[in-house]
């Protein structure tokens, strides 16, 4: 494989391991263009453009590295995930993986309990 291949959508999501809908977005909003559009419309990605943006998002963004954190305190005083989530301005599905990387997730018969 070459760094100027061409991936499907399907193919740079699972390389940046993200859905596609996630990706398409991304496309929508300038985060990461596509290299160009078949005749029917479908995106394509340069691999080393994808490559490129997924070593970017892999560098440390000190604001981001707070707000996780904030979250994670936030989670472990006893608020729920979707608490936390509206709180961050996020989406549930998104925040439970912030917490699932940087916590231990509350079954819902736990109880948080003070230390």
């Amino acid at each position: 494989m070459h760094d100027d291949d061409l991936l499907t959508p399907r193919e740079a999501a699972r390389l940046l391991r993200v859905s596609v809908p996630t990706l398409a977005w991304w496309a929508r909003i300038g985060a990461l263009k596509p290299a160009l559009h078949t005749p029917g419309g479908h995106r394509r990605y340069r691999r080393a453009d994808v490559l490129a943006f997924r070593e970017s998002a892999d560098r440390e963004d000190p604001e981001r590295e707070r707000r996780e954190q904030d979250a994670v305190r936030l989670y472990e005083q006893g608020w729920s995930i979707r608490q936390v989530a509206d709180r961050f301005d996020c989406g549930y599905g998104a925040m439970r993986r912030i917490l699932m990387r940087r916590t231990t997730l509350r079954g819902p018969n736990d109880r948080h309990r003070p230390y």
